[in-house]
């Protein structure tokens, strides 16, 4: 990945391998499908989706791609993440594995719910 600053996310994927802009395009469309209306910016040099405020943010690295649904997501979908690394509002999903795109959609239409209903 070259640092660049990105100014949007057909940007940020190009600066990677054409593998990994395959699966970043699907996890794009999976959000966009989850989150229809949400805003794409880029926010810390990331692919974010935005509705109201933060809703995910997501990154391409050398061996995983990492999926930032904010610390509350974690939480509510401890059980469904236990076979993959987490931290408090990162999950990893390393590329030698399936990425978990349904558990992506179900994760991205909690946050949806949860910022609607945040005055």
């Amino acid at each position: 990945m070259a640092t660049t600053d990105f100014k949007t996310i057909d940007e940020y994927m190009a600066s990677f391998p054409e593998e990994d802009q395959k699966v970043l395009q699907k996890i794009r469309t999976t959000i966009q499908k989850a989150a229809p209306g949400a805003e794409e910016v880029i926010s810390y040099q990331m692919p974010t989706f935005r509705l109201k405020r933060i809703l995910v943010h997501f990154a391409a690295f050398k061996d995983h791609i990492s999926f930032f649904p904010t610390p509350s997501a974690i939480v509510a979908f401890k059980k469904e993440l236990s076979q993959f690394e987490t931290s408090k509002g990162t999950i990893k999903f390393y590329k030698d594995k399936p990425i978990p795109y349904d558990l992506i959609a179900e994760i991205t239409k909690f946050r949806v719910k949860e910022n609607l209903e945040k005055k």
